[in-house]
């Protein structure tokens, strides 16, 4: 006990210096017991951030017939609105990371939850498909930021913790996601059965997040930018006086992130984990729902789905970073999406329960990708680009596969070349994410 307690108090002594030692020049570091305040204060800013990072998409697919019928949609139009997160996410999160720069990280996730707040709020009662698609994306911009700068944060403030920290926030993220789908339906129930309302209450949660961060919108700590070196010069004047320092701030350089073939890889693999995520939370409880499964017991099987990234996104990102090579995890996770898959095309209503528990721990893929991103740069300014170009060049590669789904199930009038689709994006995906599992940094990659 002695032992843990000792080496307790040593990880906490390292994570302080490393976090003081974070502080951009000219800055005062906090004190320790305002440091240790504000480190409460941004443990509990991510959790609830991360909390509402999903439910904005997972209980629209529960209700998303109740909202085609509401509003009109055909199934293409349908298949677009499942289209719209990864769209957003990738347009807005692209510029996080220079919004994090000039008014801190802090700032930008709190704006990023009162974004989130009034576009949940806003959305369900624009009376037209393209209000409702506009609230959404207000909504979406959130989480697009916020998404980028958890990975940052994480790494700023908890730099010896990265992969406790992540699966903390990735637990959070997936307990918001299961709890939005499980609920949803019931809540809408109790409120007379309006879907308006059943998606509205979801921004009492995002208000509740916007709170941790108001203290820290100034706070241009550890987690805003990247420190500056400093450079001393020496000189002598008129060749006999006293030496003069000159102290001269050199701007670290700029990584050419585009030159590293891991962060193309991690890219590829955000982006089909990310297609496969957005299919099934877009799509999975209308394939149940279109087998004769109850629409209650479809948003269940959704939950189900979710809730299984709770225990695993806490665990996967532990067992990765202790591990030289993801490439194992990535290989498993896979081959549970193609059993998953397989099951919803021949027995989707016989065997639901234990496709929804295979497809729940593939989509742990996310939590492991993010983990990827902190440990595939060593710098903060480092994780900061690669986790923008990895989300953004990601998200722009899922953007088809909800779109293409709800085309396909259109025109096809079932769900065999839809789940086929899925299939075969899980290969290049197990692919890609070995490959960005290799023990290796984008900064030495792009050095060469």
């Amino acid at each position: 006990m002695m032992g843990d307690m000792a080496s307790e108090e040593t990880r906490t002594v390292k994570s302080t210096s490393a976090r003081i030692s974070a502080t951009p020049p000219g800055e005062a570091p906090l004190a320790p017991a305002t440091r240790a305040w504000a480190v409460r204060l941004v443990v509990v800013g991510i959790v609830l951030s991360a909390l509402n990072l999903r439910p904005a998409i997972t209980s629209l697919g529960a209700l998303l017939e109740e909202v085609r019928d509401g509003l009109g949609m055909s199934g293409s139009m349908a298949g677009l609105l499942t289209s719209v997160p990864p769209l957003c996410f990738a347009v807005f999160g692209v510029t996080a990371p220079r919004l994090a720069r000039r008014f801190g990280a802090g700032a930008v996730v709190c704006a990023g939850m009162v974004a989130i707040t009034a576009g949940l709020l806003i959305r369900p009662y624009t009376g037209s498909t393209a209000g409702f698609l506009a609230a959404s994306a207000l909504t979406l911009m959130g989480i697009a930021v916020s998404n980028v700068l958890m990975p940052v944060i994480v790494k700023r403030w908890f730099p010896d913790r990265v992969g406790s920290m992540t699966g903390l926030y990735s637990m959070a993220l997936a307990l918001g996601t299961a709890s939005a789908a499980a609920v949803t339906v019931p809540v809408t129930e109790a409120l007379g059965g309006s879907w308006q309302s059943g998606l509205a209450v979801w921004a009492g949660l995002a208000a509740a997040a916007v709170l941790p961060w108001i203290p820290l919108v100034r706070d241009r700590g550890p987690a805003s930018t990247e420190p500056k070196a400093d450079r001393s010069v020496h000189t002598r004047v008129d060749g006999a006086g006293p030496v003069r320092h000159v102290h001269a701030r050199v701007e670290p350089p700029v990584l050419r992130i585009t030159r590293s073939r891991t962060a193309w890889a991690l890219a590829v693999f955000f982006g089909l984990q990310a297609t496969a995520a957005y299919i099934t939370m877009g799509w999975m409880a209308q394939i149940f729902r279109d087998a004769g499964v109850p629409a209650s017991t479809a948003g269940l099987l959704l939950a189900v789905t979710m809730v299984m990234g709770v225990p695993l996104a806490f665990v996967i990102p532990r067992v990765a970073t202790r591990l030289p090579h993801q490439g194992p995890i990535v290989i498993a996770l896979g081959v549970c999406g193609l059993v998953g898959y397989a099951g919803l095309y021949l027995a989707p209503a016989a065997g639901a329960w234990a496709w929804a528990v295979l497809l729940g721990v593939s989509n742990c893929a996310f939590p492991l990708a993010l983990t990827m991103v902190g440990m595939r740069a060593r710098t903060g300014a480092g994780v900061a680009q690669l986790s923008a170009f990895a989300q953004s060049t990601g998200y722009l590669i899922s953007i088809p596969g909800p779109l293409l789904v709800g085309v396909l199930y259109q025109h096809s009038g079932g769900w065999g070349l839809p789940i086929a689709l899925m299939i075969g994006l899980m290969v290049p995906q197990m692919a890609v994410g070995v490959l960005a599992g290799r023990d290796r940094t984008v900064e030495e990659e792009a050095a060469r």
